[in-house]
């Protein structure tokens, strides 16, 4: 279904799918589409997407701060670590999504992750690679003309998994490649779209 923007009660023009909610509406004004650089930032995006798989993103964005406690702040370093006590915690966590494919994934990943940091290029450096080095800013006027993958995040999510990264199929890189400001898929008449590749990232939102 096409949706167009919609004019909040602040005044501002959004993109229609955070609707009204605070939280979501504070992560579209604030970090989707704003171009990410930090590794490890990086990674935990990556990873959030992947348990998103099959869920919506709020439903994500609501337990964000429980993934990040429960999953040590996303440090590669010590996921890579994880053994199957920990899983096994992770399983019985509440505050998270209980997927044991998806944690194995994540504890995989880390483990690529690692590897691309020690032997090169780094992450953020291979990922912005794609796109030499700059958001690509598409000028699209409602969400029909938003695609699911492209030709683009198919071949980043080959060359992912053929690094052992787990859950990055070629939609749920798309979504990575938007939240993480690759490209700037704000709609054109959303207050986000023009300002947002110039924006500061923000402090990182506490889930409510």
């Amino acid at each position: 279904m096409s949706r167009a923007p919609r004019l909040h009660p602040d005044g501002k023009t959004r993109c229609p799918w955070p609707g009204e909610d605070p939280l979501y509406v504070a992560y579209h004004d604030t970090e989707w589409g704003v171009p990410e650089y930090d590794d490890r930032a990086l990674y935990e995006k990556l990873i959030l997407d992947g348990f998103q798989a099959g869920l919506s993103w709020i439903t994500i964005l609501r337990k964000r701060d429980n993934f990040r406690k429960a999953f040590d702040d996303f440090q590669p370093e010590k996921i890579a670590r994880y053994n199957e006590k920990k899983v096994h915690a992770l399983m019985n966590d509440a505050g998270i999504v209980r997927n044991k494919a998806k944690i194995d994934g994540a504890i995989s990943s880390a483990k690529s992750y690692l590897a691309i940091m020690e032997k090169g290029p780094g992450f953020s450096k291979f990922l912005w690679d794609f796109m030499d080095g700059r958001p690509k800013v598409n000028h699209f006027k409602t969400t029909a003309s938003v695609p699911a993958s492209t030709p683009l995040s198919m071949q980043i999510y080959k060359e992912l998994a053929s690094r052992g990264f787990k859950f990055v199929g070629p939609t749920i890189v798309y979504a990575f490649m938007e939240a993480t400001g690759m490209v700037n898929d704000h709609l054109v008449d959303c207050h986000c779209h023009a300002s947002c590749g110039k924006s500061q990232r923000k402090p990182r939102l506490k889930a409510k």
